[in-house]
């Protein structure tokens, strides 16, 4: 190798732990708006299986600065933060592969657990954030269930596909009764949470004896939907 193309490949080298250590951190300017971080790229803490027992490395992994979701067929959970938020500006950055499904739940009314053919599974109950490939079956059923959607409710407009293989930029933004789903950079949902439809999508994943109001205040859930999904520079700023 010549001198040239061996300072060369050092460099490349050398600006790769750099670039790295990008991800996964606040800046001086966001620490100073409130701005929290809600997984720090090299542990799990803050996080939990969604039932609140130890977070599940059975389904979930470390892997190259991002929690990930991994493919089981014996059983696989969701998990949340152990901080919970009402009033928020929430940031992160997910990857699917070809015909990938998963989600990001708020506003959780209740968690179910239960035991199927395919193993023990947990899950959050309340409104979501879709992330799909459109190749994704359920995606493809309904223009509710695609990327940036309130699933089953409210289809993004304009449609923005994801990019698959790649990382993608979503922003779930809820101030009092308004909300607001990102993706990439477009606006692609905005709703009130006391819309009828939403209501009802609410109460719907109530638990039966639960009259009461609808839970305003709730964690953050990223789904396991047996499907890798690679999360990460997840922040949050409380409004």
């Amino acid at each position: 190798m010549t001198r040239r193309r061996f300072t060369a490949a050092w460099a490349a080298l050398a600006a790769f732990p750099a670039a790295a250590q990008t991800h996964n951190r606040l800046t001086e300017a966001e620490t100073r708006e409130g701005w929290q971080l809600l997984f720090d790229g090299s542990t799990t803490n803050g996080w939990l299986e969604i039932t609140g027992k130890p977070f599940p490395t059975h389904s979930w992994t470390l892997d190259d600065g991002c929690l990930k979701a991994l493919v089981r067929l014996d059983g696989f959970q969701d998990i949340r933060t152990v901080d919970t938020f009402r009033n928020f500006d929430l940031r992160f950055d997910w990857k699917l592969l070809e015909a990938g499904n998963s989600g990001v739940k708020y506003k959780i009314q209740k968690v179910d657990e239960f035991i199927n053919a395919q193993g023990r599974q947990a899950r959050a109950r309340g409104l979501e954030y879709q992330l799909a490939d459109d190749k994704d079956p359920d995606a493809a059923s309904d223009p509710r269930r695609v990327a940036g959607s309130l699933y089953s409710v409210i289809a993004p407009s304009p449609r923005t596909p994801p990019r698959i293989g790649e990382f993608n930029q979503s922003r779930i933004l809820v101030s009092g009764k308004s909300v607001e789903h990102w993706l990439n950079g477009v606006k692609v949902v905005s709703f009130e949470i006391d819309a009828p439809e939403v209501e009802k999508q609410l109460r719907s994943n109530m638990s039966a004896d639960d009259l009461g109001p609808v839970h305003e205040e709730s964690p953050i859930s990223f789904q396991n939907h047996s499907s890798e999904t690679w999360f990460r520079n997840v922040k949050i700023r409380r409004l």
